[in-house]
């Protein structure tokens, strides 16, 4: 992701942690953010008050965008069932990127440990949301135990996304919505 000099120096130091945070996790320096970026520290910290709040801010700003590509929006018609699919096919397209490193809200989480972190209360919040459109879809699908479902169809979404991330697990072959299918058919979604 490329700054603009017609960025403001916030814009420039957000989308540089988007980039680097995604790409080399949390532990990358000020420094390098800065310089990526193209502001001084003290620029920095004079637009915020720590690496952490950077961090958070910049990935309450990604949050939208993110859901958006995941979530089929109201102009998608379709059955629950389908919408529930819907969000694992985007992942499985998305995953075969090659600079595909996983769900960032999830990174953040198991990076970061501290459910107290600023970016981990904001990557909590994008995940609830997630498992709440699951649960909506789930429950106007008719599913047995929509609660239940939800977290289940997260937990899958969660796994698949870290073992594409780390190269470890291919999802091209629908492995993922698959996966999903069994769990919508065994909860009773239509």
């Amino acid at each position: 992701m490329a700054t603009t000099d017609k960025a403001s120096p916030r814009e420039r130091l957000l989308d540089a942690a988007a980039q680097l945070f995604y790409r080399d996790g949390v532990s990358i320096g000020v420094e390098a953010l800065c310089r990526t970026a193209g502001v001084s520290k003290r620029s920095m910290y004079q637009l915020f008050d720590s690496k952490d709040d950077m961090l958070a801010a910049s990935l309450e700003r990604q949050s939208p965008r993110y859901e958006a590509q995941l979530v089929a929006g109201p102009q998608h018609a379709g059955t629950p069932r389908e919408r529930i699919l819907h969000v694992f096919q985007r992942l499985e397209k998305a995953s075969v990127d090659a600079d595909y490193h996983g769900c960032p809200y999830l990174a953040a989480l198991v990076e970061l440990k501290d459910p107290e972190h600023p970016a981990s209360v904001v990557a909590r919040a994008v995940k609830e949301r997630l498992k709440a459109v699951f649960r909506t879809q789930a429950e106007a699908g008719g599913a047995r135990d929509p609660e239940l479902l939800a977290r289940q169809l997260l937990l899958v979404f969660d796994g698949a996304s870290a073992r594409a991330g780390a190269r470890v697990e291919a999802l091209d072959d629908g492995l993922a919505t698959e996966t999903v299918s069994a769990l919508l058919d065994a909860a009773g979604v239509k």
